[in-house]
């Protein structure tokens, strides 16, 4: 049994239709993705050190746009609050409302309701403040800290204010998902706080936004590649194919034209 075997002029028809596709696909694909990106995300620079090493000076990170009530411990939050200068800044949350936050106990770590909080991202074997304290988060508050707990103004400079250094939910714009310079990739969410009530947050879709906006840079190519590659490979196959062509019709007339001639002289 035969197979069916498209004519040339089909085959380039068909591949014509798929690299069509192909780049119409990715374009919704690209720029669905940055669209919706820019619908989901917002991008932050991180001003100053207090949340190194998590997150250095200068940094380029990707915010959630959440509401504060997703907020959940251990999220790193971008804020904006007028008893802390009213200016965008970004803490790690240690504590929600109705919680008793305060350090050190006798190894050093910062407890949660009595509880030790294992914080992998301190330097190991350094206590969890310089400074001790405690303090009780009212309800639909944060209370916050930098990773950098010798460097950060955070909750404890504000202690002696109302809130005991907490910040309405309300405040908070963002929840930090990515390092996209340098491209540290997703923040892993920190495991100490998970065994609390409420657990722990789960990142956002970045993953799926930037393999979309891969995708589709992909089968834009690839489908805008289509055309020039087919040319040219079409180019090479009737190159040498013309080329015997002509030369075997042109060495028939040769022979023929000389045959001619002899029988013409003969005569």
């Amino acid at each position: 049994m035969r197979g069916t075997t498209l004519p040339p002029g089909a085959r380039g028809r068909l591949g014509s239709v798929l690299s069509g596709l192909a780049v119409a696909v990715g374009c919704v694909l690209f720029l669905g993705g940055f669209v919706w990106g820019a619908v989901l995300y917002q991008p932050y620079s991180v001003p100053s050190d207090s949340m190194t090493p998590t997150l250095a000076v200068g940094s380029k990170v990707l915010a959630q746009r959440i509401d504060g009530d997703e907020v959940r411990r251990g999220d790193i939050v971008i804020f904006q609050d007028q008893l802390w200068g009213g200016v965008p800044m970004v803490k790690r949350v240690v504590g929600v409302g109705g919680d008793t936050v305060a350090c050190c106990g006798a190894d050093g770590r910062l407890t949660v309701n009595g509880k030790a909080v294992e914080e992998t991202y301190l330097p190991a074997g350094a206590p969890a403040s310089g400074q001790r304290f405690s303090a009780t988060v009212p309800q639909d508050s944060l209370f916050l800290l930098g990773d950098e707990r010798h460097n950060s103004l955070d909750s404890r400079v504000h202690l002696e204010e109302a809130g005991q250094g907490s910040v309405p939910r309300s405040a908070v714009t963002g929840r930090v998902d990515a390092v996209v310079w340098p491209m540290n990739g997703v923040l892993a969410r920190p495991e100490g706080f998970a065994a609390l009530p409420g657990g722990i947050s789960q990142p956002g879709p970045v993953k799926p936004l930037f393999y979309a906006i891969v995708a589709g840079c992909v089968l834009i190519l690839a489908g805008a590649a289509y055309g020039p590659v087919a040319a040219r490979l079409g180019g090479r196959s009737g190159g040498p194919s013309g080329a015997a062509s002509g030369g075997g019709s042109g060495g028939t007339g040769g022979a023929s034209g000389g045959r001619n001639g002899k029988e013409t002289v003969s005569t």
